[in-house]
Parts: C-alpha cells; sequence; structure tokens
C-alpha cells in the first residue's frame, strides 16, 4: 500500500497530511480500529492500485456519522478506482450503522474528485476558505461534504 499512500502524500495536492510523512505514521494513521478499517482495490492479478480508510467521524454523540479517505495511484487515476473505493465504504459504512458520511476535508482544486462525490450523492455544505496551501496553486478552499446513508 506504500507505493499507493507514498507519491499521493509526496505531493501534497489532496492530502492535509504533512509531505515528509513517514511509512510507519502513514500506517498508523491509515489502519482503523473496528467500526473502521482499510481496504484496497487491486488489479486482477492482486496488484494494489487504491486504497481507502472508513472510521467514524467523531466520537460519542457523533460516533454515527462515518468518514472515509481514499488514495488510487496515479497511473490508474481517472478510471473510477477512488468511485469503487467510494461505493465499498459507503455500504460499509452502512452495514456497521452509521447514518451517513462526512468529508472533512475535500481540496476544492481537486475538480475530479469533488465531481464524484457529488456523482454520488455528496452535497458541499461548506467551503472554508484558503485552509487548504496547494503546492502549485497557492491558497484553496477545503469542502466539507456529507450524504446520508
Amino acid at each position: 500500500m506504500w507505493a499507493v499512500l507514498e507519491p499521493v502524500i509526496r505531493s501534497g495536492e489532496t492530502f492535509t497530511w504533512d509531505r515528509d510523512t513517514t511509512e510507519a505514521d502513514a500506517r498508523a494513521r491509515w489502519f482503523k480500529d473496528a467500526p473502521g478499517q482499510a481496504f484496497v482495490a487491486v488489479t486482477a492479478d492482486g496488484g494494489v492500485i487504491g486504497t481507502g480508510e472508513l472510521h467514524p467521524n467523531q466520537g460519542g454523540a457523533g460516533s454515527h456519522v462515518a468518514n472515509a479517505g481514499y488514495m488510487v495511484h496515479s497511473a490508474h487515476g481517472g478510471k473510477g478506482v477512488a468511485r469503487a473505493l467510494c461505493a465499498y465504504s459507503l455500504e460499509a459504512a452502512r452495514d456497521a450503522g452509521f447514518r451517513a458520511m462526512q468529508f472533512n476535508a475535500v481540496v476544492e482544486s481537486n475538480v475530479r474528485a469533488v465531481a464524484a462525490w457529488q456523482g454520488m450523492g455528496f452535497q458541499i455544505l461548506a467551503t472554508i476558505p484558503e485552509a487548504f496551501n496547494h503546492p502549485t496553486l497557492g491558497y484553496v478552499g477545503l469542502h466539507v461534504m456529507h450524504r446520508k446513508l
């Protein structure tokens, strides 16, 4: 999975993680305790081409809303891998008893992801202006997106 995670993290274009995150730190952050989970998308021969993670967005009284994240290997971008990971996570979240899914930080310049999530029923609830420092575009907004399950 590090072959998928590392280039996405290092690019600094779509995740709020430090660009120098180590493999050990990424694993500790990506793998979740139940009802959370990490999962992968694989090719027919078993090669990992994408990964996702699912967990409660908040604890306690907010634990009925899920949160998830997805990373796809750049060679497989635009082929529906992220949509498939999202579809899986929506079903897994529903099966785990979550009532909704919320994305806390969708970079507004990641227009392909924004369109994919909107196509899957997510709505932009708010955009936090200049909340993300993109490595080439400078400060851009972060969308908070939500959908009921």
